[in-house]
């Protein structure tokens, strides 16, 4: 049994839609224990996010970084979290929602990709070839903001979360969390095997900056 849990922030619920598609996509892996976790609830479950082989964190891009809710949960892992390497081994994997094409969604997912590099997780990025990269190309293309680092989906500013992002952001993000699952599979089957990863001496102190 592979356990994963996603942390998410979103205000409209665009970002949380997207967040229900990926985790529709890790449903359909075999013996897959599956939960999304509001960052605003998430001193509840602490215990679970321990437990947890894969961690996926989503937010809307807000002037070009994760929200402040967001960054707000990533600080309060700054403690033990952080010092007692608690995250060290697990697998971590972000999405992020704009209404602009753009929107500077990549700085995003950077932030989240430095945080769990921090916690000492491995970043799992999406696996899918960008699309709408050619004459031949479209809207409808799977993909089609073509980012690799993390999933990156659109809504529309004007538009309820029941039509934006669009069907194809939807599939998108089905496929990512289907892909997320089988890898989290063969990660825990490998842990499973060698035993836990093993995690160096550390300080006992945190740093008072």
């Amino acid at each position: 049994m592979t356990v994963t849990t996603m942390i998410y922030h979103s205000v409209e619920g665009h970002t949380r839609t997207i967040g229900d598609c990926i985790l529709d996509g890790l449903k359909g892996v075999p013996d897959s224990d599956v939960d999304m976790v509001a960052v605003d609830a998430v001193e509840t479950a602490w215990d679970r996010l321990h437990a947890s082989d894969l961690l996926i964190f989503g937010c809307p891009t807000h002037i070009g970084g994760v929200s402040t809710e967001m960054q707000a949960f990533i600080e309060k892992t700054s403690g033990p979290v952080w010092l007692d390497r608690m995250w060290t081994g697990k697998l971590a994997a972000g999405f992020t929602c704009s209404a602009g094409r753009g929107g500077d969604k990549f700085h995003t997912l950077q932030r989240l990709v430095v945080f769990a590099a921090q916690m000492g997780m491995t970043w799992v990025p999406l696996h899918l070839l960008g699309g709408h990269f050619s004459s031949e190309g479209s809207e409808n293309d799977l993909n089609r903001l073509a980012g690799y680092l993390g999933l990156m989906s659109q809504a529309n500013i004007d538009e309820p979360p029941d039509r934006t992002p669009p069907e194809t952001d939807r599939e998108t993000a089905r496929l990512f969390g289907r892909y997320l699952g089988e890898v989290a599979a063969r990660w825990r089957t490998g842990c499973d095997a060698l035993g836990p990863v093993p995690v160096p001496g550390h300080g006992t102190k945190r740093p008072n900056l």
